[in-house]
């Protein structure tokens, strides 16, 4: 029997396209904190590249890496005067996946530094310093690279990934905490909110742990942080009498670490994360505006 010579097929643009599909996105929700806007810069980046001359792109992972950051760039300048006039409180679009990711490469994609808390920090710097600071320390990519994906000089990358991780690491405890730790803490926080003890509320937050709610004008929610055990212990006092028995909880992946999903008679209510030492909750992050659940019950559906 002859060998098999015959020449592979050559990938469609679109095989290509979806092969770096998660590490596109991955950078575009670091970027803008918002599946969404997201996929909308990724759509227009396909477009880019379904109609880019295919002789000029020596490499199609550079290019498609850096058409998507330069887009998401020009975004996040649009949103920063969005999110100045946005109702209350604003927080990242809560990233919940309906399933596992398929390989090594797209767990790092997806859960690797999307944590609320995160990317709350993440919107202190300009668009260009969190972009630089994600393609070094997040993607992991050499100044060479980050340069000619900005257009800058190493020079001014170096400055300004020294100027973010400055930033960051100011505002960005770290803490070692198990999965098992976390979710015995979400099951305990579950367990008292339900039944509105304000001792047993209070055990679980640290004694200056903080409240952010994000209801987007949209939902009922705060509207300053909250701060303080007791505090925070009478707030979920308040809502177990008032309307605790209508509310069902479900953990889910949210942004890279269990948090939870409160629905009231039926309909996912508030998407909730949390930062822990293992001990007490130190922060807790609660999305109510509607228009950033409605992703989450489509994929809990699929």
């Amino acid at each position: 029997m002859e060998p098999d010579t015959a020449t592979p097929p050559i990938p469609s643009r679109a095989d290509v396209f979806n092969t770096h599909r998660a590490r596109l996105f991955g950078i575009a929700y670091r970027m803008l904190g918002s599946r969404a806007e997201a996929e909308d810069v990724l759509q227009d980046a396909y477009l880019r590249w379904h109609d880019g001359a295919a002789a000029e792109i020596r490499t199609p992972e550079a290019w498609l890496v850096t058409v998507t950051t330069r887009l998401a760039i020009d975004r996040l300048r649009a949103l920063k005067t969005e999110r100045e006039n946005y109702p209350g409180f604003w927080l990242p679009e809560p990233l919940v996946e309906a399933a596992a990711p398929d390989t090594p490469e797209s767990v790092l994609e997806f859960t690797s530094d999307v944590s609320t808390a995160f990317l709350m920090v993440l919107e202190r710097l300009g668009p260009e310093e969190r972009a630089a600071f994600l393609l070094r320390e997040v993607f992991e990519m050499d100044y060479v690279e980050v340069a000619q994906m900005l257009g800058k000089s190493e020079a001014t990358c170096r400055q300004l990934v020294h100027r973010a991780k400055e930033r960051v690491r100011q505002n960005r405890p770290r803490f070692e905490v198990s999965r098992a730790a976390h979710v015995r803490l979400l099951e305990r926080f579950v367990e008292a909110s339900r039944g509105g003890d304000i001792k047993q509320l209070a055990a679980l937050f640290a004694e200056d742990a903080t409240f952010t709610g994000d209801g987007g004008g949209k939902a009922q929610s705060v509207t300053r942080v909250l701060q303080g055990a007791l505090r925070l212990a009478r707030f979920f006092h308040v809502i177990a009498r008032r309307v605790g028995p209508l509310f069902e909880y479900r953990q889910a992946e949210i942004n890279g670490a269990p948090g939870l999903l409160r629905y009231a008679q039926g309909r996912l209510d508030t998407a909730f994360t949390i930062v822990t030492d293992g001990q007490k909750i130190l922060d807790m992050y609660a999305v109510r505006n509607p228009d950033k659940l409605k992703h989450i019950a489509a994929q809990i559906q699929k």
